[in-house]
């Protein structure tokens, strides 16, 4: 198949949704299909993989989507529709990460010549309403949500979403396509680490953390991530003087969180790591926290797990990471930094059930390999082919 994905950033390493884009091309790729991107682009060596547009510097807002490395893809004008025309027209079938104004062009003028499309459901309402501080509030939720269908998921037959608790949360505002439930999946060294850990070649690569309780959570450093309350949880272990807080990722919060950080008997640690040295990180840790409020996934969670560590998991409604732990000993109250300080203590305390749950754990992630993913994948873009041509096939 020739694959268009439409998406306005592509190329970060800081934003869940590129990064899943940038591996399922890279694996379909692998299996053959050709995959081309349109997207914002300003690189000045070109690309046959790239369709590239123009960035568009939103007024008021820019120096916030800067904070998070995103860019909006300008869509209109003559350079633009001649570049989304000759996108389309080179593709079989398109598929939409983003439910944004580039996104919605696209589908229309796939409509307008018949081009199978396809959509994906990755954008939670509250993690975009979090950012001007109204994710609290249902009606501008709400409202996202009811742009988000006009513009894109309505007007397709088949949505990816990353979990069922999004397939859940866009029925109910009303969204009619077909939901595929496909995980964003986790490259095949994260669960390989996990088999070298659980068989106890367990590493020591970074020489600062021995002899310290290393916890980890890896994700951007934003608000809604919920790192600052993995800060104001470790004054209630009875472990705090021994406890290194490692966040990796890269954000808008770090100086706040650096010092919220400062009254810590060991001051936390914020890393950007490559993929190798992320899973070195994991594969020393002794816990997996993830505290955000909202997720549609949390690939990073899956990855923790998959390389050997349990997981301490915020229980909150607004996320979908709550569907990896096995049982409650993995969740704590969202927002209650002392009783995530409880869920710590207890697996720090449980020596012996800890190194057994991780096996179970590993086992257990085994099932979100990347590998399946692109399988799911694959047939969701074969059924948007097969049903868009039976649409054009006249009526006996």
């Amino acid at each position: 198949m020739k694959i268009l994905f439409v998406i306005d950033t592509f190329y970060t390493n800081n934003n869940g949704t590129s990064i899943s884009a940038q591996r399922f091309a890279s694996e379909l790729r692998n299996r053959g299909h050709e995959v081309r991107i349109l997207t914002a682009h300003s690189s000045g060596e070109s690309d046959v993989n790239i369709f590239s547009l123009r960035y568009f510097r939103m007024p008021i807002f820019q120096p916030l989507m800067d904070k998070h490395n995103f860019n909006f893809a300008k869509c209109w004008g003559r350079e633009a529709r001649e570049t989304i025309h000759t996108a389309v027209a080179w593709a079989d079938v398109v598929h939409c990460y983003l439910p944004f104004a580039l996104e919605g062009v696209v589908e229309r003028y796939c409509e307008k010549v018949g081009k199978p499309c396809t959509a994906a459901a990755h954008l939670q309402a509250e993690s975009l309403t979090a950012n001007i501080r109204l994710h609290r509030c249902k009606w501008a939720n709400n409202l996202f949500y009811k742009i988000f269908g006009k513009v894109l998921c309505n007007r397709v037959q088949h949505v990816h979403c990353p979990s069922q608790f999004m397939a859940n949360e866009v029925k109910a505002h009303g969204f009619t396509a077909k939901m595929h439930v496909i995980s964003n999946g986790i490259q095949s060294p994260f669960i390989e680490a996990g088999k070298r850990h659980i068989a106890g070649h367990r590493t020591e690569t970074y020489d600062e953390y021995k002899g310290k309780i290393l916890i980890l959570m890896v994700g951007r450093l934003t608000r809604e991530k919920g790192q600052e309350l993995i800060i104001r949880s470790v004054p209630y272990s009875k472990y705090a003087d021994r406890i290194q807080l490692v966040f990796a990722g890269r954000g808008p919060m770090l100086k706040q969180y650096e010092k919220a950080g400062e009254t810590l008997p060991l001051k936390p640690k914020f890393v950007y790591l490559k993929r190798n040295e992320l899973i070195e990180l994991f594969s020393q840790a002794d816990l997996y926290v993830h505290a955000a409020d909202m997720e549609s996934e949390a690939i990073s969670c899956i990855e923790a797990f998959a390389t050997g560590l349990v997981p301490v998991i915020a229980n909150s409604p607004l996320s979908a990471t709550t569907q990896f732990a096995l049982d409650d000993r993995s969740l704590f109250k969202a927002g209650d930094p002392q009783d995530l300080a409880r869920a710590i203590d207890y697996w720090l305390d449980n020596t012996e059930e800890r190194l057994r749950m991780e096996k179970v754990y590993q086992e257990s992630a085994q099932k979100y390999s990347i590998d399946n993913s692109i399988t799911l994948f694959e047939e969701m873009l074969k059924e948007a082919i097969q049903d868009h041509e039976k649409s054009k096939q006249p009526l006996s």
